[in-house]
């Protein structure tokens, strides 16, 4: 029996979608049915985006956010389902990175992937999951069906394992690993499913130059596959976290990384 995921009826809102991994999800998720709300800082990009995904018939919309900003976060949740309707689907995707030494990083350099990739995932995953809850809990009084809802925080194998030059990126991801955990085990109950996605490295066009120099190269050398991955090998675990099915998945943080953690 095959299994076929179809989101129509969804609301997915996506962060980071202005490049690289947020795109992707952006369209992955549109092809499959849902309504996305597309959230970044670049507006222009989100734009573009949606103007993309709404001539392949797909239907989006853009929202303003900043998540280093809660005025701006909880105001982007509010316009996207004053826009799109409630949130079925949240893909936590923004992110940054420095690449120094340890010895090297000042507070600004810290703040700046903490504020961002923990502090700033934490209270957009809270914003959305709150209004989660409100809608399970009114569901409930009024003897309605439980509505599946999903937190899909991206982490990275950085997250499980220390990687060399992105210290501070490696601790702001374990963060996103246990904050995964907690929300899992906090937020199950109300009919919310948070999952976290490991990925190895991706090739993205924030980062193809680094990969096709002479240091990327020699660290491509030294991956089990001697390869680095496309956006598109997380397309079917986005959609499997996403859909109805997955009600069993819970508090799971799973890897993507062709191996790369397996030594």
């Amino acid at each position: 029996m095959g299994i076929e995921v179809n989101l129509e009826g969804k609301i997915a809102l996506v962060t980071g979608a202005s490049s690289g991994l947020g795109n992707r999800f952006a369209r992955v998720l549109s092809k499959a049915g849902a309504t996305v709300v597309l959230a970044a800082r670049r507006m222009e990009r989100l734009k573009e985006l949606r103007a993309e995904i709404e001539a392949e018939g797909g239907e989006a919309h853009a929202v303003l956010l900043d998540v280093t900003d809660h005025d701006s976060i909880e105001s982007a949740v509010a316009h996207a389902e004053t826009e799109a309707g409630p949130i079925d689907i949240l893909v936590n995707n923004s992110g940054v990175a420095n690449t120094q030494r340890l010895v090297d990083v000042t507070p600004a350099d810290y703040q700046f992937v903490m504020r961002t990739n923990a502090e700033g995932a934490f209270f957009v995953a809270q914003a959305v999951a709150k209004r989660m809850i409100a809608r399970a809990k009114g569901n409930e009084k009024n003897g309605e069906p439980e509505k599946a809802a999903r937190i899909i925080n991206i982490a990275s194998v950085a997250g499980l394992r220390v990687l060399p030059q992105i210290g501070v990126y490696c601790m702001s991801k374990a963060a996103v690993v246990h904050m995964t955990r907690s929300m899992a085990v906090e937020w199950g109950r109300f009919g919310i499913n948070v999952n976290a996605i490991c990925p190895g490295y991706i090739r993205t066009e924030i980062n193809e130059a680094q990969f096709d120099s002479d240091a990327g190269r020699k660290l491509v050398e030294m991956l089990p596959r001697r390869r680095v991955g496309d956006p598109s090998d997380l397309d079917g675990m986005l959609l499997i976290l996403s859909a109805d099915e997955s009600r069993f998945i819970n508090g799971s943080i799973i890897t993507a990384d062709d191996g790369q953690s397996a030594f």
